[in-house]
Formats: structure tokens, sequence, C-alpha cells
């Protein structure tokens, strides 16, 4: 119920919308109600049963409104005739049927703003909340169960509880002026259907709760094999360079059987739910019919005949919304398993964000600064990545970071523009802790270029512009020429306006490199973060590459991270990185004096 709650919270924004819903259905479901009551005391009438020929005070008793009632039908058809009364009744009816349509129609117009437009904000705020989530999160996450939940869990809710919100919305009111009707008509019998229909909606309320269970586990389910198609589409190269499609395809079938095999409970319980809330409504129609023959069957008349048939006749009509509402509570309860789902990404804690106060960097002046900067990616200390470091960077020179893999080169990167935040020790530019910074002014004085060029499925000149306003065409073309791209930019048909494809797919490793390149000179950061940018490029491509990097490094403060030790012999200071430790330092030419392990990398990678 509190999913359900919160989930209403977003009709908040459509309240219009929503009190427009309310009083059509309220117009609607009164003027279904007239036009039902009023045929069969008009056909007692007009057959002759019950003309009455004087009327009665006005009182709050169905009997004084029947008798009245009639009265006025009988001078109708003692003035005018029974075929012209007939014809009034007829086309009343009518009218009554048509209004009522009108207004159902009117309230299912005005409440398709609310259902997608709830859907809508849904999914707005969970894509939101994505973006400013911290890399620990996704790092803990199946990415196909993100894209589950944002696709076939929000779809879930779209069909199970936004359709079923006009029905929320319309059947309580039909129901609650049906039975006040009945209460009116005849408290005794009305008695029956208080204390039988809740016992009804208790059995159906216990399938709703199963239903929720097993489609829970079915959104789950569908979430790990999103997972696997997105870890089949990912790695297809390596599956058909492994021969490993037997085996991926056993690994696919069983899971799909085992969705499937959930989704057959889960359409077996919620079919249930229909016929057996029907069944429930006969049986206790049948106990009211029985219990309302014997008051009008017994000697003393405690109750009419006619109000007997009316009771029935409100009753029948009582039963549809009823069954309305218990089927769209077992979709509610199907829906709610995925708000459930939604609601762990929603609750999910940004802990990376601006602190309190945080004050602007509008420029970089100094120095960067680890202190006894140690790091685990699990909160507790267990595992640690990175043990006491302490290293000063000062304006305008470049550090290279060197090491086997694992030996904590990246994450040292990676702490610097607050991807991860520290535990232990602090980090300091221009004196000052990044989290005291903003957290965009931090980013903002960055320019990152990781091994792997991440491209987006648009135009290169748009993923050169990337993040940045009013840049010109000749601003990306000089860009592109600092970073050796534009020639092969220029031979392609479309030039600047060249779709990349999904990830940069249309391009080679060497030209996606130096479009991420050309990306970091358009954004002229002071800071420069390179991670591997050549590791895994052919020759050519790394002599462009390398060019295009030593273009990007003029004037700036970088951080480089170093695979081939070639590349920085004339960086300002080399760190040599063990199991999360420094354990040597000193320019190129220092370490190879030095006889330690980075002479040892470096003569290795020259025989090589």
């Amino acid at each position: 119920m509190k999913n359900y709650l919160r989930l209403l919270r977003y009709v908040k924004s459509y309240k219009g919308y929503a009190f427009l819903n309310i009083f059509f259905n309220m117009l609607s479901v009164i003027f279904s109600l007239f036009s039902l009551t009023m045929v069969i005391p008009f056909l007692n009438v007009l057959f002759g049963q019950q003309q009455v020929y004087e009327k009665v005070a006005w009182t709050f008793s169905v009997k004084a409104a029947l008798t009245n009632f009639n009265y006025f039908l009988s001078q109708y058809i003692i003035d005018h005739g029974k075929i012209p009364a007939l014809t009034y009744i007829c086309v009343l009816i009518v009218i009554l049927f048509f209004l009522k349509n009108l207004f159902r129609y009117l309230a299912m117009y005005f409440i398709s703003p609310i259902r997608n437009g709830v859907v809508r904000d849904l999914r707005n705020k969970m894509y939101n909340k994505i973006l400013f989530l911290p890399l620990t999160y996704f790092s803990e996450e199946r990415k196909g169960d993100l894209m589950s939940r944002m696709t076939s869990d929000v779809q879930e809710i779209e069909w199970s509880i936004m359709q079923s919100l006009e029905v929320i919305f319309r059947e309580p009111l039909t129901v609650g002026l049906y039975l006040a009707t009945m209460v009116i008509m005849s408290p005794q019998l009305s008695l029956f259907v208080f204390i039988l229909l809740p016992i009804a909606g208790l059995l159906i309320g216990q399938i709703g709760k199963s239903l929720r269970r097993t489609s829970s586990k079915s959104q789950a389910k569908m979430g790990v094999l999103l997972s696997a198609i997105e870890e089949t589409l990912s790695g297809l190269r390596i599956v058909k360079a492994f021969t490993a499609e037997p085996f991926f395809q056993k690994k696919f079938y069983k899971l799909n059987d085992e969705y499937r095999k959930l989704m057959i409970r889960l359409y077996r319980k919620r079919d249930l739910t229909s016929p057996l809330s029907e069944f429930l409504g006969a049986v206790v129609m049948v106990i009211v019919i029985y219990f309302g023959g014997k008051l009008v069957l017994d000697e003393a008349g405690s109750l009419e005949p006619s109000v007997f048939i009316y009771f029935i006749v409100i009753f029948s009509q009582l039963i549809p919304p009823a069954k309305s509402f218990s089927e769209a509570y077992s979709n509610v309860q199907r829906g709610l398993a995925s708000v459930e789902r939604i609601n762990k990404i929603l609750d999910a804690e940004i802990t990376i964000a601006d602190k309190e106060h945080a004050i602007q960097l509008t420029d970089f002046n100094h120095s960067i600064e680890y202190r006894d900067v140690s790091f685990a990616y699990h909160k507790g200390g267990s595992g640690w990545v990175l043990k006491n470091i302490d290293l000063k960077i000062e304006k305008g020179k470049t550090i290279a970071l060197v090491g086997q893999s694992g030996s904590g080169k990246t994450t040292l990167v990676d702490l610097l523009p607050r991807f991860y935040d520290l535990e232990h020790g602090e980090i300091l530019v221009d004196g000052e802790n990044i989290n005291a910074y903003k957290l965009n002014d931090l980013r903002g004085n960055m320019g990152i270029v990781n091994q792997e060029s991440i491209l987006f499925n648009d135009t290169i000149f748009n993923n050169i512009a990337f993040g940045l306003d009013n840049i010109s065409i000749a601003d990306v073309e000089n860009a592109a020429k600092i970073a050796n791209a534009h020639d092969f930019i220029m031979q392609m048909q479309d030039g600047y306006q060249t779709n990349v494809g999904d990830r940069g797919g249309r391009l080679s490793g060497g030209q996606r490199q130096r479009i991420s390149i050309a990306r970091a000179i358009l954004k002229n950061p002071p800071i420069l973060i390179l991670d591997e940018a050549t590791s895994a490029l052919d020759t050519e491509s790394e002599r462009l590459v390398q060019d295009a990097i030593t273009n990007l490094m003029k004037n700036r403060t970088t951080l480089v991270v170093a695979h081939r030790l070639s590349t920085i012999k004339h960086a300002d200071e080399i760190i040599v990185m063990q199991q999360g430790e420094i354990i040597e330092r000193g320019t190129h030419l220092q370490l190879l004096d030095k006889g330690g392990v980075y002479k040892k990398l470096y003569e290795l990678q020259a025989f090589v």
C-alpha cells in the first residue's frame, strides 16, 4: 500500500485532470443509477399495476419517492395517454444512457494525460537518478537488470497500474453510490451485502498477494534475461572466435524457459481473479434473493415487492464494477512488484554530490596533492587498492604512472574527478580538499582520455563538441586538426556530420581515439588525465595519436597512466606502482640508473 501511495504522489502534478475525472465519473454513475431505476416503476404504472392518484409529503424514504414518482407518471398517462407516455419515457431513457456514456468518455478523456504523464515522469526520474548515481552502484548491478527496470518494469506499471487508475477512481464511486441506495431501500438486506462482500474481497486479496510475489520474481528473471542478451551482444566477437555459440544458446534457453514457467504461473493466478469474483458475487446475490424473498413473502410484508425488485436490479449492477475493481486490484498487485524494483533505484543513495556550502573552482592555479591516500572499493577497508599514497603535482607538470595491471594506477587518477570518494586521506587542488568544490566545477577543469574511447551514436561534430554549448564548426575543426583527425574526417562522405554508429563502431580504434582527443582539446581543460590512451593501437595509429596527445599536453598539468613506457620518457616525474603502493619515483633517466622495477619493465618492453 505504501508503494502504491508513493506512486500516486506523481498524480499531484495532474490534480486538475484528476478532479475532472472524478467529477465526470460521479455524473456517469448518477445517470447510470437513474437510467436503471426508472424503468420498472414506469412499467408498473403503464400497465396499471401501481397507478397512484394522490401524492404524499416528501420524506427521505424510498417509499415516498416511489409513490410520488408513480403519481406523476399516473397523471401524465391520464392527461396524454399511454402511448405518448411510453414514447416520452423511452426518449428519456435514451437521453440518460447517452449522458451516462458521454460523461464516462469525458472521465476517460481526462485520465489519459494522468496515466501517460505519470509514466513519463517516472521514467525521467529514473534516468536522472541513474545519471547521478556513483560508479560504485553500477559495479554491483547487472546492466541488463537496470535496463529491465527502465523498460519492462516501467511498461508493467503503465499497463497494470496506470490502466487500472480509471477503474480505481470510478468503481469505488459506483459501488459507494449503489450501496448507499441499497441501504436506503432495505437496511436488512444491505446487512447481508456488507457481511458477505468483504469475505469475497479477502479471498481475492489473497490471490493478489500471491500474484505480486510471482510478478516480482518474473521481473527479476527478465532482468537476468536482458543481462544475458546484453552480454552476448557485447562479446559476440569472442563468442564466435571460441565457437561458444552452443554454450550461450544453452544458457539462454534455460533462462528463457525459467521465465516462461514464471509467466505461466503469473497468468494462471491473474486469470483466476475474474471468474472467482463473478462466482462469489453470484453467491452473494443468491443469498440476498433468498432472504429478500422471505421478507416479501412474510405475512407482515416487511419488504414491498417493487422495492425488492429495485434492490435486486441495483445489486446486479453492483457486481460488474466490483468485478472490475477486483481485476484492477490484481493488476495493481502485479504492478507493485515493478514499483518495488524501480524504488530500489530511486531510493539508492547518491553518495558523490556537492557538499553543503560547496565553493567554486573557476581555475586551476597551483598544485594537486594526494595526502596519505588509501582506498578500497568496498567500505570497511577490506582489500585496499591504494595504500598511503603521497604525491604532489605542480601546475604545468606531467606525471606518469606505471606498473603492472592491478597496481592501482587507474584508481589513483579516478579519485581526482571524484568518480569515487575517499575514506582515508585527502586530495587537494590548490590547497582545498576536492570535496569542498562544486562537483561540476571540479570536473569542468579536467579533460579525460581513456584507453577505451567512448563515442555516442551521433555525428562526429556532436561527439567532439560533447558537453559544450554554442560551439562553431571552426572551433571543432581546429580541435580536430590538433588531434590529427581532420584529414580522415574530411575523407568521409558527410565529413563532420558523419554518424559514428553505436559506440563509434563505424570508425577504427585510432580514429575513435583521435576524436576523443579532439573532444578534450576543444574543452581546453587546465588538468588532463590520460588513461593508457595508446595501449590498444597499431603502430601507425599510435604515432598519430601520440602526436595528438603531445599537442594536447602542451601547457597543461597532466596525469598519464602509461602502458608503453617509450611514450613517457619526457615526463617530469614517473611514479612506479605495485600492489597499490608507490615503490619508485623519478625521471626516466633517474629510474634507469636505479636499476629497479622500472628498468626491468623498460628493458622487457624494449626487448619485445
